[in-house]
């Protein structure tokens, strides 16, 4: 069991900047990659970017240029650094966690609004 708890959200201003953290415990051993995906309302949820556990990252188109992913392995923590913020951006986002064996975990989600 992979237990994900996010914080960093929060409401910002368009251009503006938030970051998130995702902390892992339980089996973290057995990561194969974690990520951020986000839902907005009405709309299904879309990987925004994700890192394997060799450190490769990928991007959603939308946020490429914007958004970098990073992580600190001595503290177990993914990060989602969001900059140049635009109210499309708004959604409630989630942390990932995929298994070796390809299960998959999440976290509760953490709210991002992005409004003048």
């Amino acid at each position: 069991q992979v237990q994900l708890v996010e914080s960093g959200g929060g409401l910002v201003q368009p251009g503006g900047a938030l970051r998130l953290s995702c902390v892992a415990s339980g089996s973290i051993f057995s990561m194969k990659g974690m990520g951020w995906y986000r839902q907005a309302p009405g709309k299904r949820r879309e990987l925004v970017a994700d890192i394997t556990s060799g450190g490769s990252t990928h991007y959603a188109d939308s946020v490429k240029g914007r958004f970098t992913i990073s992580r600190d392995n001595a503290k177990n923590t993914v990060y989602l650094q969001m900059n140049s913020l635009k109210p499309e951006d708004t959604a409630v986002y989630y942390c990932n966690f995929v298994t070796i064996r390809f299960s998959q975990y999440w976290g509760q989600g953490t709210q991002v609004t992005v409004s003048s």
